[in-house]
């Protein structure tokens, strides 16, 4: 799939269609699916709004797993208005899911005009610029800026173990996919998955057997579900600190299509989106401006059910930028 925003490389993934069928004015709105980042990675790489919601308020049935203690369905949209219909849209409990919240229904849209950002606290961590490209940074920093002038209060936070969510995370998601996949052995229907998936789905196959025969030990599964609980305790001590915290979505810019990248460099897209599902938390991505062309979006993660801040900040950006 082509980037419509910026021809010739990636759109991100893995909802790639979904947000290059919006860059590109195929559709009005679309969905996405968000397990370590898949909603948020493409919308800023093709310059649109995304939204991962927070685990448990939108239903997951009909989704076919793979990590299903991380997946959550999200919209993607041209503005933060029609991210917000659609999520309000699909968001809501039913009785044919138990990790669902029990929350009331949401009129997103309807309230965006109406909120301002003045004396929200916005979180940013230093760590964030250690992982992330220079040029990507500069275009966060203005965008940071812009918050302030519109009379945020900045705050910097602390995340000192961010770098250790990925790890974790692919550990974590190849057990969950692993035993996902279970079901589509060939006995009732169609073919065995290992016979017929590309080569990036037999890798996580792969790695969930070993992981999954070697777990009697707890050498991996268990660390990394401890790693899980200490990213989500930062991220929720943070977010006691301030209403939402602000940063790059990605760390660096999509390839060229064709271009070969090793296995690590292409999970390493993932470095600042996965916290966000480890921790089961809401984020959402805008658009804030470009390095070259290519479309940098900028993530804003809130508390759980915190939807309704992150938009507010989603929309005051969009107004701006």
């Amino acid at each position: 799939t082509d980037n419509p925003s910026a021809p010739g490389r990636i759109p991100g993934g893995s909802s790639s269609g979904s947000a290059a069928a919006i860059a590109a004015g195929m559709c009005d709105l679309s969905l996405g699916t968000d397990t370590g980042g898949s909603i948020r990675n493409p919308a800023s790489h093709c310059g649109v709004v995304g939204i991962k919601p927070t685990y448990g308020l939108v239903p997951r049935q009909g989704l076919i797993d793979l990590g299903m203690s991380l997946d959550q369905i999200g919209p993607l949209a041209p503005d933060v208005q029609g991210a917000a219909l659609m999520l309000e849209t699909i968001a809501g409990k039913t009785s044919n899911e138990c990790v669902m919240l029990d929350v009331e229904k949401v009129s997103y849209s309807g309230q965006l005009k109406r909120m301002e950002i003045k004396d929200m606290r916005v979180g940013i961590s230093p760590k964030f610029a250690s992982l992330t490209e220079p040029k990507i940074m500069e275009v966060i920093d203005k965008a940071v800026e812009k918050l302030r002038d519109l009379g945020a209060k900045i705050v910097e936070v602390d995340l000192p173990n961010l770098e250790h969510a990925l790890p974790a995370y692919y550990l974590i998601v190849s057990v969950e996919f692993f035993s996902a996949t279970r079901k589509f052995d060939g006995r009732k229907y169609g073919k065995r998955i290992e016979d017929v998936c590309g080569e990036e789905v037999l890798r996580r196959i792969i790695r969930g057997r070993y992981i999954s025969q070697k777990e009697y030990r707890g050498k991996y599964y268990q660390r990394a579900l401890q790693v899980r609980t200490l990213i989500r305790e930062e991220l929720m001590s943070a977010l006691q600190k301030v209403d939402v915290i602000v940063g790059p979505t990605v760390p660096k810019l999509p390839h060229k299509i064709g271009d070969k990248i090793s296995v690590d460099s292409m999970y390493a897209y993932d470095y600042l989106t996965i916290p966000a599902n480890l921790a089961g938390i809401c984020g959402g991505v805008v658009r804030v401006g470009d390095v070259r062309g290519i479309p940098v979006g900028l993530q804003i993660q809130g508390k759980p059910t915190g939807e309704m801040d992150i938009l507010k900040v989603m929309s005051a950006l969009e107004d701006t930028v």
